[in-house]
């Protein structure tokens, strides 16, 4: 049963049985399940490059295998080259990245994809009949990818320095695992990147590596290429994220908010990714396609911030009072605040805080602005009308005047911060 548990099933299990003592039958659980994740430690460092592609049972629409042909690998490999597991079992526990050589390691990844291609034990066997069973030719694949272990390992040790930033020598050695790929096969290319993407928390940015190995590629050759794929993902991922913009839900709370806020940064960021390492024609298929992604994310966008004035009028309205021939915005102080009114209000009130960051980039800065300046005004004016009313005694019903003070306290601490909100409860207090 453990070995058959998921990774993260026999990490649980690992953590609870921790300080497992006088049982003896725990303390033999515990040894069990010790002795497993270890070896699945050792089996993640020596195929880490193509450990991330086997989720599941690796039927995706990108390149993935299943979870339970990496665990046949292994096994395969542990009873066909037991030395050379020793060997990298030794190198494991002193193992230095900066330092140590991989060799032990590479040899059983080259060792496994002869296996898995030539089936010649019953576990590499099964693993290429569930890699078939995912996808055609899935075996092929996944003998190929595990040959290209060696080469990819040492590019993704490089993963996060060249994510932050590609500098010449950085983008030479990139170009030259990139072409010991291909020289593995032909059709190489994308599944060197597919490997890297898959090691990267945000998949899209691994267009900067293509754009270092072609050298920041106009669209149309990028778009003709293998790896085309990378950028139309990215323009797919743009539509994704509209369309949970889209379904924001107005009255969802926080989570609501949080979702929408994220939706958004992830679509400015991949829509920053693209301008950023392709050189884009305003009139060709994915710059025309991405100029109208980034309309619709302010139209989307500029659309939920034109609610909030309605949506907070419905909270705290505000009315006309006339002073002899001038007329000026006072509370209006009748009515209690409705529940799920001030839901609403708050939810899109904290939905424009949120998406701050994007603002910019989203080209939403300037509607965002002109709303949040003309909140502070609605704000500013119905807090200390209503609060002059209560110091006067003059309010209507003075049990609703402070209802609806405190309603627009809460909005106040969205709209500026919890100290300008706390400053309006200390002079609510003291009338």
């Amino acid at each position: 049963m453990v070995e058959s548990a998921p990774d993260r099933v026999v990490g649980d299990l690992r953590g609870a049985l921790s300080g497992a003592g006088g049982d003896s039958g725990l303390v033999d659980v515990r040894m069990l399940v010790e002795t497993e994740a270890r070896d699945r430690q050792l089996r993640n460092a020596v195929l880490h490059p193509i450990t991330p592609l086997c989720v599941g049972d690796g039927r995706t629409e990108r390149l993935t295998f299943p979870a339970r042909s990496l665990a046949l690998v292994w096994r395969g490999l542990r009873d066909q080259a037991t030395h050379e597991v020793g060997r990298a079992a030794a190198l494991f526990e002193e193992f230095q990245a900066d330092q140590s050589s991989p060799e032990p390691f590479d040899i059983l990844a080259r060792r496994a994809a002869c296996g898995v291609r030539d089936r010649n034990h019953p576990k590499f066997a099964a693993a290429a009949e569930l890699a078939d069973a995912a996808r055609p030719g899935g075996a092929m694949l996944l003998a190929e990818c595990l040959e290209m272990v060696p080469v990819v390992r040492a590019a993704v040790g490089r993963l996060p320095r060249w994510i932050q930033r590609v500098t010449d020598e950085d983008a030479a050695l990139a170009r030259i695992a990139y072409k010991d790929s291909v020289e593995i096969a032909e059709d190489a290319g994308p599944r060197f990147f597919e490997m890297l993407a898959a090691h990267l928390t945000h998949p899209w940015m691994v267009l900067r590596l293509i754009s270092a190995v072609m050298d920041k590629p106009p669209e149309a050759y990028l778009a003709g290429s293998e790896l085309a794929e990378f950028g139309l993902r990215v323009l797919d991922g743009v539509d994704a994220g509209l369309a949970e913009v889209e379904q924001f839900d107005t009255t969802g709370g926080m989570n609501a908010v949080r979702a929408a806020a994220q939706a958004i940064d992830k679509v400015t960021a991949q829509i920053a990714e693209l301008e950023g390492n392709v050189e884009l024609a305003r009139q060709g298929p994915w710059g025309g396609r991405l100029a109208k992604q980034k309309t619709a994310l302010a139209r989307l966008v500029e659309g939920r911030l034109r609610e909030i004035p309605k949506a907070v009028d419905a909270v705290i309205p505000l009315t006309q009072v006339w002073m002899g021939r001038v007329s000026k915005d006072a509370a209006r102080l009748t009515s209690p605040p409705d529940s799920q009114a001030l839901q609403k209000a708050k939810t899109l009130v904290a939905f424009s805080q949120e998406i701050r960051g994007a603002a910019n980039y989203g080209g939403f800065a300037a509607a965002r602005t002109k709303v949040l300046e003309d909140l502070d005004v609605q704000l500013d004016t119905f807090t200390e009308d209503a609060l002059d009313h209560l110091k006067q005694g003059d309010a209507p019903d003075p049990e609703v005047a402070r209802a609806l003070l405190n309603a627009a306290i809460e909005l106040v601490a969205l709209a500026r911060d919890r100290q300008a909100a706390d400053i309006l409860r200390r002079r609510l207090a003291a009338i």
